[in-house]
């Protein structure tokens, strides 16, 4: 059983930062290389009217140590003049206390948690403490790895320490398969969170999911279909010579034609045929999940028969070829009623899993 998550009294995004049209959008380079370069975008963001919060890294935690690592403190007196000379917010990432007490002392408005950070509790309880009693917005990126249970702990940590205003960043997870994605975004880890903390505010970061340009409107797509409250895209006056993550970065104006060609989506419908459709529909889906759990039962009722058989006959739980067989036949089944085929494998690898385990503990149940 999921554990209650005590979390009521989070803020809603037009609370402190007014009211706006869905998605806000977060944009700005991933790494501030110069006042010059920073204020310059800046200045192009702020044309764009569903750009509210111009975003800048000064402290990069790379990989490599003679990586670039951003400029520093002095990054902070340029995304101070940003605030100075636009209608933007600003926000940057801190991974330390110090990088906290910087960070106000120059009046930043948002700070962001990173993914290396989040993972570690250490750290996200060091930043929680540095801004106690603070009125700061503070955004969690997920962790590196796809532990939900971690990133809620880190929500936690800073919602514990008084903080109210806090955003959940989606930015994909890492993963040992080799896909298009330079992090997997495994949707169904924030439609949970979602689930769990209804109140909390999630924004998608396409850039870090892509890693590339191209697959950048798929993914902002996919999220406004969620109904994510908004995007954190990379922006670069000069994406090619940037001196960080230069390959998912996009100049202003493509960042205008790709919010441009974003289909808005409504949470609700004022069509009243519409609503009435769906609940006659949705009616449907609670009548078949009921029979569908009931079939699940029945099934696990007879895996539970078959492995007393087994017992009694001291016969091995896994039967390879009776394995390989079931999976040809149901994949030769779905494929006829236009089931993906990654669906059902993934189905059926769940109830052989949890068939496996039953099947155990009555073999080893003396």
């Amino acid at each position: 059983m999921t554990m209650k998550i005590n979390i009521n009294k989070i803020q809603n995004i037009n609370e402190w930062l007014g009211p706006i049209e869905k998605p806000l959008i977060i944009a700005g380079p991933c790494s501030i290389e110069s006042e010059e370069q920073t204020i310059s975008i800046a200045l192009e963001l702020e044309k764009n009217p569903h750009v509210k919060i111009f975003r800048g890294g000064i402290w990069k935690p790379r990989t490599r140590p003679n990586s670039f690592e951003g400029v520093g403190e002095i990054g902070l007196k340029w995304l101070q003049n940003v605030k100075k000379i636009t209608n933007l917010k600003i926000a940057t990432e801190v991974a330390t206390p110090e990088h906290v007490e910087k960070a106000l002392k120059h009046d930043v408005d948002i700070l962001w948690i990173g993914a290396r950070s989040t993972t570690n509790p250490f750290t996200v309880q060091a930043i929680a403490d540095a801004i106690k009693g603070t009125n700061i917005t503070v955004m969690i990126k997920n962790p590196v790895n796809p532990d939900l249970d971690l990133w809620i702990g880190a929500i936690e940590r800073i919602y514990n320490a008084g903080i109210t205003k806090i955003v959940a960043v989606h930015r994909g997870f890492s993963s040992f398969q080799k896909t298009k994605y330079r992090n997997a975004p495994e949707w169904k880890n924030v439609i949970e969170l979602k689930r769990q903390i209804p109140s909390l505010p999630i924004i998608t970061d396409p850039s870090h999911i892509c890693g590339n340009r191209e697959s950048l409107l798929e993914i902002s797509q996919k999220a406004i279909d969620l109904n994510i409250d908004g995007l954190m895209i990379e922006v670069h006056n000069k994406p090619e010579y940037a001196m960080s993550d230069a390959h998912q970065q996009i100049t202003p104006d493509e960042l205008n034609k790709l919010l441009n060609n974003l289909i808005p989506r409504n949470e609700s419908s004022e069509n009243k045929d519409f609503e009435n459709k769906l609940d006659t529909l949705r009616t449907y889906i609670d009548r078949i999940d009921d029979e569908l759990i009931n079939i699940v039962a029945e099934r696990m009722r007879i895996v539970e028969e078959i492995g007393r058989y087994k017992k009694e006959n001291k016969v091995t739980i896994l039967q390879i070829k009776r394995w390989d067989e079931i999976m040809k036949n149901r994949l030769i089944l779905a494929n006829s009623k236009n089931l993906k085929e990654d669906f059902i494998n993934i189905l059926f690898q769940l109830l052989h899993e949890e068939s496996i385990i039953i099947q155990t503990e009555i073999m080893n149940n003396k």
